[in-house]
């Protein structure tokens, strides 16, 4: 039976439910495993604090020092969070040779370059599974299971908060705002909400998806984002009316040297396999040369499903003779072999707050044609009495800066532009 003396830094609610996760499966780890994880120290910032599991108190320091540099320890699990101080202890770990389990995406995503150089110096692991939709084993299958595919296409919902938002929205009918703040009272979006809802959660997870799926560094500072806070009750009933479901996709697709990685709303077919995606549940859709579509789903977010992602993690890494690490170089920004497409090409939901009056449409619909953007369908809601009345047009597949130059030409006095949403999957 082999003993192994790991090490926590932090023990908030994804630590606490490490521990008793590892208390649970105790007999069944050493059973099937071979294994004895022993827990040695754990750094809190405060020693006195009321936790979820009952810890003894002997194992808690506020000394980083004590379980970093500590000799007997050859696994350290991180749930500090944040990209600081928690990338600096990572990498001082890895660099002494000890192997980093780490739930945290800010740290992966933003330290990328740094963690591998640290973990090659140090021929230590990283792993970073519960990084990225904590149940799901997206990393693992990227990284291994699809290594014999060339991934073109992911496109993932990420975020469980923004997820349950607009789930809500679509369902009831009620206005970003309102729903928000129900979702805060139930613990489900924190009260300063924004890393959530204006995508920064969903570009740091997509940095490192993309860079899985493409074999080249992604770095955070390459994603477009665009949250949620500007989505219009209207556009979601109108969406559904015309057979679709909005989300916030993290999108990422490469063709030959082009990558195009963006977080933004983004709407998907009724029948797309995102689109019953509903509540906190995440989901993540890809395309792989060999593989062709497929959809990986469930739990993304919470303390148990984090939890066994780590001791997964954990139990992989205690497996392996030799760590790997992705084959492509580390770097902290975009490789020279790739460029960066920043005039998306997709279809458009366009809505229009437009004169009722006849020629409005025509006016429309000329300054889209001259900008290579062509119509698919048209809804137009006359009201008697009325002075404007909402348009909503879907294009066929445009460039962004075609769609927009065309927005630009437009009459403000004939018609403005008051939702624009992009349409994805339509080809599943």
């Amino acid at each position: 039976m082999k003993t192994i003396n790991i090490g926590f830094l932090g023990c908030g609610g994804i630590g606490c439910g490490v521990w008793q996760l590892l208390r649970q499966m105790e007999v069944e780890i050493a059973r099937r495993e071979g294994l004895i994880i022993h827990v040695k120290r754990i750094l809190v910032r405060d020693v006195g604090k009321k936790r979820e599991a009952d810890i003894p108190r002997e194992l808690l320091t506020t000394d980083a020092h004590a379980v970093i540099d500590d000799p007997d320890i050859s696994v350290l699990l991180e749930f500090m969070g944040g990209e600081q101080p928690a990338l600096d202890y990572l990498c001082r770990a890895l660099e002494s040779g000890k192997t980093v389990v780490t739930a945290n995406k800010m740290a992966v995503a933003l330290g990328w370059h740094r963690l591998f150089a640290a973990a090659g110096a140090g021929g230590a692991g990283l792993y970073f599974e519960a990084a990225v939709c904590a149940a799901i084993p997206i990393i693992r299958t990227l990284m291994s299971s699809l290594s014999g595919n060339r991934v073109d296409t992911l496109m993932g919902i990420v975020n469980g908060t923004t997820n349950y938002i607009l789930s809500q929205m679509d369902e009831s009918g009620r206005a970003y705002g309102e729903v928000l703040a129900e979702a805060q009272a139930l613990g489900l979006a924190e009260p300063d909400p924004a890393s959530d809802v204006d995508g920064h959660d969903a570009a740091y997870k997509l940095s490192v998806l993309s860079s899985l799926a493409f074999h080249a560094r992604v770095p955070y500072e390459a994603v477009h984002r665009e949250g949620i806070g500007q989505v219009a009750a209207l556009d979601v009933a109108f969406a559904k009316d015309l057979g679709y479901t909005l989300k916030l996709l993290a999108i990422a697709k490469r063709e030959g040297a082009d990558v195009d990685v963006r977080v933004h709303p983004t709407l998907v077919p009724s029948k797309h396999p995102l689109a019953s995606v509903h509540g906190a549940f995440n989901a993540v859709f890809l395309h792989g040369n060999a593989s062709g579509d497929m959809m990986l789903y469930g739990r993304g977010a919470g303390s148990a499903p984090t939890a066994g992602a780590v001791v997964g993690d954990l139990l992989f890494a205690a497996r392996q003779t030799r760590h790997s690490i992705p084959g492509f170089e580390h770097r902290a920004d975009l490789p020279p072999n790739l460029r960066l497409e920043d005039n998306w090409r997709c279809a458009f939901y366009l809505r229009f707050e437009a004169l009722n009056q006849p020629g409005v449409l025509g006016h429309i619909a000329t300054r889209l044609g001259e900008h290579r953007v062509s119509i698919e369908a048209v809804v137009q809601r006359h009201t008697e009495g009325n002075e404007r009345v909402p348009i909503v047009i879907l294009t066929h597949q445009a460039r962004e800066k075609d769609v927009k130059a065309a927005l630009g030409a437009l009459d403000p006095a004939v018609a403005q532009v008051k939702g624009l949403l992009r349409i994805e999957g339509q080809g599943s």
